[in-house]
């Protein structure tokens, strides 16, 4: 089941509840493509995961100061105004969002951009196209 909420497509799995023990995990995804989004959102609810699928890190963190349930932000890189790097960045320094594990996903593979991603904090990251498996592996590690 999917909705539009304040330009965000919002996707909740079957029987997930909010907060909580035994809730379905809330996994934020930030991409400035529609088509990436759509793809990520698929996969995340696929694994039962409740999705809310933004388009830019300013939009996300406007999402955060709302919607306090986040479990992981999964964002690309590269996107206008605020990149993936600046919105990872972010979050850690929020001592209110601090807690959220983020992943990043790139579809360029420079060794460089991983590493300083995963030196500010980053969980992951991800080369595109992402597959299920993926996202499997990271989140079962991550949202154990």
């Amino acid at each position: 089941m999917a909705s539009v909420v304040g330009g965000a497509v919002v996707a909740a799995a079957a029987g997930g509840g909010v907060g909580g023990v035994g809730a379905t995990p809330h996994v934020l995804a930030v991409d400035d493509s529609s088509v990436d989004r759509a793809i990520i959102a698929a996969i995340l609810r696929s694994s039962r995961f409740r999705v809310t699928a933004v388009e830019s890190g300013k939009r996300a963190l406007e999402l955060l100061g709302k919607e306090p349930d986040v479990s992981m932000i999964i964002t690309d890189y590269w996107m206008p105004e605020m990149t993936g790097y600046e919105l990872l960045k972010k979050v850690k320094e929020s001592s209110n969002l601090k807690q959220i594990p983020v992943v990043i996903m790139s579809s360029e593979n420079v060794q460089t951009r991983i590493s300083r991603c995963l030196e500010e904090g980053a969980e992951d990251f991800l080369v595109k196209p992402v597959r299920a498996s993926d996202v499997s592996r990271v989140f079962s590690r991550v949202l154990r």
